[in-house]
């Protein structure tokens, strides 16, 4: 029988004295190169650059005067617009193109949507912030495993 520790915690990635497949072969995707699963500091810059495109477009639909009388649920609202179109069809946001990443289907092939489904319950699991935070042995947040999504270099 095995026990806790022979199977260590799904957010620690493992046991520490054994080195299993990596995040990226257990996944299916290659190690590194188009394809391979996208760094965390290139998913945050994208995340960052979404919101503030949100944000922009919120302003401007709003026009309230000053960025600080802006409601953040128009941005949010903005922002999950924007992430389930362009998702579900393109593969990916405004900030996931300019920094050369992809949100596809897991073992789907490459360069096709993730279709509205998984865009939709990937969006409302990315917009409750938890889920997004919570990251397991693959480097997927909960957002990612809960839509069978990987968000891969393009």
């Amino acid at each position: 029988m095995a026990s806790r520790e022979d199977m260590g915690s799904w957010l620690e990635g493992g046991t520490s004295g054994h080195q299993g497949p990596s995040a990226a072969a257990r996944l299916g995707l290659p190690e590194s190169g188009p394809g391979s699963p996208a760094p965390v500091g290139r998913r945050l810059v994208a995340l960052v650059v979404d919101w503030a495109v949100a944000t922009l477009i919120a302003y401007l639909v709003t026009s309230p005067g000053s960025f600080a009388e802006l409601n953040p649920m128009v941005t949010l609202g903005v922002f999950a617009l924007e992430n389930v179109l362009l998702v579900s069809t393109a593969g990916f946001t405004i900030g996931h193109r300019l920094l050369r990443l992809q949100v596809r289907a897991l073992g789907g092939p490459a360069g096709t949507a993730v279709g509205f489904a998984r865009g939709a319950v990937r969006t409302l699991l990315l917009c409750l912030v938890i889920p997004a935070v919570v990251w397991g042995p693959d480097g997927r947040g909960l957002h990612d495993r809960g839509a069978g999504t990987v968000i891969v270099r393009r």
